[in-house]
């Protein structure tokens, strides 16, 4: 019995083997969870071709219509209409957009910062290690809510802001992940021919280190679009994320707080939204820690 020892593979391997498993349905017990993810994922991406309203206009004579299959109800608006006319479905679709986009923007430009710090933190070491690492510290050990509002009572909502805010919360979850990857791949025995041959310190981190953790920066990415969409939600839902008129599921949820009992609808269908996503990307992660650890495994 051997353990089978990571060794330096083409940046791109990585994703084509991840693909290579997912089209392998059988070997996929979270299949489900990955058509609901791309049945979320594409009305977002269609929004205007596939929302049936206009997500910011509405009709007063249309306010509080309830779901189709209940009295008073109409197939033209399925999910009934929000207090000032608007259609429920149609602002969910939108409303998913806008969390995909927050999700994507603030992961990736999060990840880029993380990834490149940890790999500076594992490879050098030293007091390079100890100043990110204090860093790290310091950013997991502040209060998320708290800290957003008073960032967002300085620079107001918007969505910039809120990209800011998700970037500045989660770049310290990914160094702290790659640096211990980092400190045990660079022992191996590739990392060391590399130095003999003369590889730059770039080379080395970029060439050779970066390759072999991309299955961690896709575990990591995967199921950091939970806690990013509950994150957006929850400011939205208290005022200081995605600003009005924009429809997004939190600030659709804070919307109908007041009349969830005579117009429940209005909050039930996003907050259903949110659970459903937020569901499907955690189970779709941790399949893929399963899946892409398994190649680690004794063999």
């Amino acid at each position: 019995m051997a353990m089978a020892i990571p060794q330096r593979v083409p940046w791109y391997m990585a994703p084509l083997r991840l693909l290579r498993g997912i089209f392998q349905v059988r070997r996929f017990p979270g299949v489900a969870m990955a058509i609901l993810v791309f049945l979320l994922v594409i009305p977002g991406l269609f929004a205007e071709w596939i929302a049936p309203h206009d997500p910011i206009k509405g009709s007063l004579a249309l306010r509080l219509k309830p779901p189709m299959w209940e009295k008073g109800g109409s197939i033209t608006y399925p999910l009934g209409t929000d207090k000032v006319g608007r259609d429920v479905l149609s602002r969910i679709i939108y409303g998913a957009r806008v969390s995909l986009r927050v999700s994507i923007e603030g992961i990736v430009v999060s990840g880029f910062i993380g990834t490149a710090l940890g790999l500076m933190s594992g490879y050098f070491g030293g007091k390079v290690d100890a100043l990110i690492m204090r860093l790290v510290d310091i950013s997991l050990g502040l209060p998320i809510i708290l800290v957003a509002l008073v960032f967002v009572a300085a620079l107001g909502p918007s969505f910039t802001t809120v990209i800011a805010l998700v970037t500045i919360l989660l770049w310290a979850r990914y160094a702290r992940q790659i640096r211990g990857e980092t400190l045990s791949i660079k022992e191996r025995d590739f990392i060391a021919r590399a130095r003999v041959a003369g590889a730059s310190h770039f080379r080395i981190m970029f060439r050779y280190l970066l390759p072999n953790v991309v299955n961690t920066l896709i575990v990591l990415a995967t199921l950091q679009v939970g806690f990013v969409i509950i994150f957006e939600s929850s400011l939205s839902f208290l005022g200081a994320g995605i600003p009005r008129p924009t429809p997004a599921w939190g600030l659709m949820v804070a919307d109908g707080r007041e009349l969830i009992v005579t117009a429940w609808w209005i909050s039930m269908f996003p907050g259903l939204a949110i659970m459903l996503t937020v569901l499907s990307f955690n189970l779709v992660g941790d399949w893929l820690r399963d899946h892409l650890d398994s190649q680690l495994k004794i063999v």
